[in-house]
């Protein structure tokens, strides 16, 4: 049980990791660093929003609007290490 405990922290740790590349990307796009009509950029901006538009969408209901600033990643980000910190501290050690 350990051991899907731990694939449970790895995949969420690699959730985390999308989540900044994305938000990173987001502001590249944004500010025009990179050209979104670009193949490669359009296919990782593309499974970029495919991979955290799910987790994103019921928070930015929840959120108010501020205007050009979307802070859903962080608030999701947040939640992630809260989940993985029950995760280690109260169900990682109960389990054998």
């Amino acid at each position: 049980m350990r051991a899907v405990l731990n694939i449970v922290i790895i995949a969420l740790d690699l959730y985390k990791l999308i989540i900044i590349v994305a938000a990173v990307m987001s502001w590249l796009i944004a500010f025009n660093v990179v050209n979104s009509r670009n193949d490669f950029v359009r296919s990782v901006w593309t499974t970029l929003t495919a991979l955290t538009e799910p987790a994103l969408r019921p928070i930015r209901r929840f959120l108010p609007n501020t205007g050009g600033v979307d802070i859903s990643p962080v608030v999701l980000f947040l939640l992630i290490l809260l989940v993985e910190q029950i995760i280690t501290l109260y169900i990682y050690p109960y389990v054998f």
